[in-house]
C-alpha cells in the first residue's frame, strides 16, 4: 500500500480533488493525506471531498488562532472526522496557551502536522512543546523544513534531534525539495548532487518513523508528482529490507489509521 501523506486540495487555491486522484491512480497511490493549506480554516471542502471517498482520504485541518475557542474547534473537528490538526512551531492563539492547543489535539487522538523551518524545529521552544505533550503523535513536515542547503547541515543535524521524543515522525519529500533542479532536464529522470538528508534522517528516526508526502501540487512546479515517488522508491538509503514499504506506506497506515 503506498499512501501520499502530504497534499494539497482545495476549491479557492491549488487543484481540486479530481486532479490529485488523477495523478494518485496514473502513479498507484492508494491513498492520501489532504493538508488544509495557511488561511484556510472553513475545512469543509476537504471533509466533503473525503467523505465521497470512502476510506482513501484523511483530513488535516487549521484551526483559526484569532478563534475565540479554539479547544472547542478542536472537538467539534475531530467528531466531524477530522484525523489532524496542522499547527505551526511556536504559533500563538489568541485565547489559549499552544501547549494547552496541542494537548487538547493529543487527547482527541489527532495527530498534529507540523509546518516549519530547520531553524524553528532547531529551537529549544519547539523541543519543550514536544517534551510539554508526550501523547500527542507529532508529524514533522517537509523533512523538518530542510529544503536545498548546504554542508555542514548543523541546523538540520539540531532538527533531527526532535527525533529522540518517540511521539515524532518525519515526512520525507520528493528530491525537489531539496536538490536544485538540473539546468538541463534530460530524458532519464535524474538529479545531481543529491545531499545526504534522507540518510541523516533515516539515522535519527529509523524508516519505521518516515513517511512520504508528494506536496502536491506545488512539487508539480519542481519535478512532477511521479518523480516525487520515484525519488524516494529509488533512493539508495531505503533499498535495505522492507525499508521503502514503511516509508511509502506502512509508517503512514499506523500513524494516520489507515487501513492496510
Amino acid at each position: 500500500m503506498i499512501i501520499d501523506t502530504h497534499c494539497h486540495a482545495g476549491g479557492n487555491w491549488f487543484e481540486p480533488v479530481e486532479v490529485l486522484e488523477f495523478q494518485m491512480n496514473r502513479c498507484g497511490v492508494d491513498a492520501a493525506v489532504l493538508i488544509q493549506h495557511g488561511g484556510t480554516y472553513n475545512n469543509q471542502y476537504l471533509f466533503d471531498e473525503a467523505a465521497k471517498r470512502g476510506t482513501r482520504f484523511k483530513v488535516v485541518v487549521l484551526v483559526d488562532p484569532e478563534s475565540n475557542d479554539p479547544l472547542g474547534d478542536l472537538t467539534r473537528l475531530a467528531e466531524q472526522g477530522a484525523a489532524g490538526v496542522r499547527i505551526y512551531p511556536g504559533q500563538p492563539f489568541k485565547t489559549a496557551h499552544p501547549h494547552d492547543v496541542w494537548k487538547r489535539a493529543g487527547e482527541l487522538g489527532l495527530v498534529v502536522s507540523s509546518l516549519g523551518t530547520a531553524e524553528q524545529f532547531a529551537s529549544g521552544v519547539f523541543k519543550d512543546m514536544l517534551d510539554a505533550c508526550p501523547e500527542t503523535q507529532v508529524v514533522i513536515e517537509h523533512l523538518a523544513g530542510a529544503r536545498i542547503t548546504e554542508p555542514p547541515y548543523s541546523t538540520f543535524v539540531s532538527a533531527l534531534e526532535c527525533a529522540e521524543r518517540p511521539n515524532t515522525t518525519i515526512k520525507v519529500p520528493g528530491l525537489g525539495e531539496i536538490t536544485a533542479r538540473p539546468p538541463r532536464l534530460l530524458p532519464e529522470f535524474r538529479f545531481d548532487n543529491v545531499p545526504p538528508l534522507f540518510e541523516m534522517a533515516k539515522d535519527a528516526f529509523g524508516v519505521r518513523r518516515m513517511m512520504w508526502g508528494s506536496d502536491f501540487p506545488p512539487s508539480a512546479g519542481r519535478e512532477g508528482y511521479a518523480n516525487t515517488l520515484e525519488g524516494v522508491r529509488s533512493h539508495p538509503a531505503f533499498s535495505a529490507g522492507d525499508d521503502i514499504d514503511w516509508v511509502l506506506g506502512k509508517t503512514a497506515a499506523q500513524v494516520w489509521g489507515f487501513e492496510a
